[in-house]
């Protein structure tokens, strides 16, 4: 399927391109080092709507669409993919707010994200349950006019930094994915502990967390969408989630393959750059062709989201996911190999694109529940 980006796309990437390397680009190794998250950074991407751009216009957003929302989690990944991560997941939950949430939520919470004065967090994966969502073990409990919820969540992107979050927890324990319900909390109430997982591999800037769940009150009104019906409202967001990723992956991917052109430009051996070898040439070839393919494949999954195809975005989505995330290791590893012994140290970006692709393959459900998936639309 063939498909041409709009003016408006190719702006946008020129944008998030510009941002990227004049803002992220000259603190990424400090970030990365130092695992620092960049708060500022993260207000100053608000100021030019790269913080959930998908956020309607009504509620101080961009309303950008799936492509072009693909286009900026790219970018962010292309110039940094830990400060990209901490930038792009400054809005995990307000889809859920946007096609769920009652009308005070919407107006007290998305301008605030939007605007980058608060980030949120979504909080559904837990110690023992990654990719089985509907094993999670984490209830709430009717009280009156109230809910108690207690539990653990485990690898909660933004845990210790976010102001808000959509909190996914069983109302009827017995009902497996049947029973479980989305509510919205403020990250500071009683009851509620962060614990930052700080030992990470790759995007040491993003900030991740388990976060404990203990007799926390939450009030009936908070409950987003419809009691029990939490597992069926998070389906609908699945296949964007999964084109996420895939862009994530093709960011990374092409930053480490602009490190690697960079520095064989630069590298001299046997009185030759190095990119004038036959050797490097054919590798970066190959590089740029998976990348480009990775992309193509994103692409179209992103175009599949914005026109609601559940079916056909479910598969492509996965599709990009899976492919995009596994070259996007290939590539940084082929990265490293272009640099040689300079490639395997900090002082060249390429050892950092290799360690940050690595978690596109686990997260959001990893490579080998994306072939499940796949293999179940098209058998």
């Amino acid at each position: 399927m063939a498909f041409t980006l709009s003016d408006e796309h190719e702006a946008i990437r020129e944008a998030v391109r510009e941002f990227g390397e004049n803002e992220i680009a000259p603190v990424a190794e400090e970030h990365d080092q130092e695992h620092k998250y960049p708060e500022e950074l993260r207000k100053k991407a608000a100021e030019y709507d790269f913080v959930s751009p998908s956020i309607p216009l009504e509620y101080d957003g961009a309303g950008m669409d799936k492509i072009a929302s693909t286009i900026v989690t790219e970018e962010l990944w292309r110039a940094d993919p830990g400060i990209g991560s901490a930038i792009g997941s400054a809005g995990f939950g307000s889809n859920m707010i946007i096609e769920f949430g009652d009308e005070w939520m919407k107006e007290e919470y998305l301008p605030k994200i939007a605007n980058g004065e608060i980030a949120s967090v979504s909080m559904i994966s837990e110690p023992a349950h990654g990719s089985n969502v509907a094993g999670m073990e984490t209830v709430a409990e009717k009280d009156g006019d109230e809910y108690v919820a207690n539990g653990n969540k485990m690898w909660i992107t933004n845990g210790t930094v976010a102001d808000v979050g959509v909190l996914m927890a069983k109302t009827s324990p017995d009902e497996g994915h049947r029973g479980i319900t989305a509510f919205l909390v403020e990250m500071d109430w009683d009851g509620i502990k962060t614990e930052k997982i700080d030992n990470k591999l790759g995007i040491r800037a993003s900030d991740l967390a388990e976060v404990i769940i203990d007799d926390v009150r939450i009030p009936e009104e908070n409950v987003i969408g419809e009691v029990d019906k939490g597992f069926y409202q998070l389906m609908e967001f699945f296949a964007s989630g999964r084109t996420n990723v895939a862009a994530q992956a093709v960011g990374a991917a092409q930053g480490a393959l602009d490190a690697a052109i960079e520095y064989a430009n630069e590298r001299e051996q046997f009185d030759q750059k190095i990119s004038e070898f036959q050797a490097i040439e054919h590798k970066i070839a190959e590089m740029a062709t998976k990348v480009e393919a990775a992309r193509s494949l994103t692409y179209r999954a992103a175009s599949e989201v914005e026109k609601n195809n559940q079916d056909i975005a479910a598969q492509y989505s996965s599709m990009a996911k899976l492919f995009a995330s596994e070259i996007s290791v290939e590539v940084a590893d082929e990265g490293i190999q272009v640099h040689g012994g300079s490639g395997y140290v900090t002082d060249y970006p390429a050892e950092r694109y290799y360690r940050d692709a690595r978690i596109t393959k686990i997260y959001e459900g990893t490579s080998e529940i994306q072939k499940n998936i796949i293999a179940d639309q098209i058998l």
